[in-house]
């Protein structure tokens, strides 16, 4: 009979639990689609007597995950507690120095050691895969290192955090302020422990810089990223987008240029007509765009317990099948360290600023956006009942240097109260 392959699930939380009903409800569909039976020989977690609604008797328990790693009847580690560090980074170099290989679903692990542990992996025969790590159930790590491998890649964006997408459109859909449907969000679980990580778009940048360094054949450069959450987005900024033919969407964008790769995860205006523009709810979707193949477009659940645990399982399936690819697309001493790179390209952006509600106050704002090259698309000032007015201002297309220079002049002119909100239109 075929050997087994072997698996020990670190993580018993909602993929974790995911992953083990897959395993026990599909086995005869793994088996017929691998050649050979996969089966869980081990679990880990932190609390042993929870109800998890699956059947985990018949499993080998280990309290610590770099046991678990190194168990004799494991051939893959399935990494699934999460952490850039601790546990699940022990447990993971643990398993590669035993020769085994690993699954994981941890972006944060690998957006800070992902070099480190590629190179390992690669040194001690082993395959270090991560396809849940980013967007959930889209299979955008398999598209790029496999069905993509012969297309230089132009640009990758996407919106890739389920949550800050869901805080967006339900801004928009309940006209509701970012406070209530923060708070509406974390009621439902949607949230992180820590919701900097959702809301701040780090968790999304994370995603952004994994496939960049596949994307562009570069080490992983996450501290390089551009970041700005969805905190500063009001309503009024939703309403007036519509009325513009735009939506919001936290969108990152990664691209390599003559002066180096620019990674930004920011908001962004889109057409509401496009293919980003129309994402709705915790939905993701990831946009690349190859010399060869054009722009291709993947869409689906970017989180929750079957997608991800869906993902998981490609990459298991993939190890059970014999098919073995490099971390990031190429072996990882061939990836080059990045040289970073502020965005240049020109853009379109969107302002919106409470001005005193004085004499001139408005020139004074045009010629600090004139001082610095930023000519005037379109200008509106709204009905207003406090000691200061909004003013939305659309500019020509311009460097955001150029932008922060009319920013800080903006700032000296004495009739801006607060700071400026400033958003990229992207062109999609």
């Amino acid at each position: 009979m075929t050997t087994p392959l072997r698996l020990g699930i670190a993580g018993l939380g909602t993929v974790g639990t995911g992953v083990v009903k897959i395993v026990q409800r599909r086995a005869g569909l793994l088996t017929a689609r691998t050649g050979r039976p996969v089966e869980i020989s081990a679990v880990s977690a932190r609390t042993r007597d929870k109800d998890r609604g699956v059947r985990l008797q018949h499993y080998a328990w280990e309290d610590d995950p770099v046991a678990l790693a190194q168990r004799d009847d494991v051939d893959v580690l399935v990494e699934l507690m999460g952490g850039s560090d601790g546990p699940a980074k022990a447990a993971t170099e643990a398993a590669i120095a035993a020769g085994k290989d690993v699954v994981t679903a941890n972006k944060a692990m690998l957006a800070l050691h992902g070099q480190d542990l590629a190179e390992a992996a690669e040194a001690a025969g082993a395959a270090l895969r991560f396809e849940a790590a980013v967007a959930g159930g889209i299979p955008v790590v398999k598209a790029l290192t496999e069905g993509l491998a012969g297309n230089e890649v132009e640009r990758v964006m996407g919106v890739m955090n389920g949550t800050c997408n869901y805080i967006l459109t339900r801004m928009e859909h309940g006209g509701l302020a970012y406070e209530d449907v923060f708070e509406e969000a974390n009621a439902l679980g949607y949230l992180e422990a820590d919701p900097t990580l959702d809301v701040g778009g780090i968790d999304a940048a994370h995603k952004l810089a994994l496939l960049a360094a596949i994307a562009f054949g570069t080490r992983v450069d996450f501290h390089a990223v551009e970041l700005e959450g969805i905190e500063r987005i009001e309503i009024a900024d939703i309403e007036q987008a519509r009325d513009m033919g735009f939506r919001i969407k936290l969108l990152g964008v990664a691209q390599m240029t003559g002066r180096g790769l620019e990674q930004r995860m920011a908001p962004c205006l889109v057409p509401a007509d496009s293919a980003l523009g129309q994402l709705e709810g915790g939905t993701n979707m990831v946009v690349l765009e190859g010399d060869a193949a054009g722009q291709i477009v993947l869409r689906g659940a970017g989180a929750g317990e079957g997608p991800t645990a869906s993902a998981v399982m490609s990459d298991v399936l993939d190890i059970a099948r014999g098919i073995r690819v490099s971390t990031f697309g190429q072996p990882a001493s061939s990836l080059a360290a990045p040289t970073p790179a502020k965005t240049a390209a020109p853009a379109q952006f969107y302002l919106r600023m409470e001005l005193q509600d004085k004499p001139g106050a408005l020139a004074r704002v045009a010629a600090a956006l004139g001082e610095a090259g930023v000519s005037i698309d379109r200008m509106r000032q709204y009905r207003h009942t406090r000691a200061t007015a909004p003013v939305l201002i659309v500019t020509h297309k311009c460097p955001r240097e150029a932008l922060d220079k009319a920013l800080t002049g903006m700032a000296a002119t004495g009739v801006v109260e607060g700071q400026p909100v400033a958003i990229r239109i992207e062109e999609v």
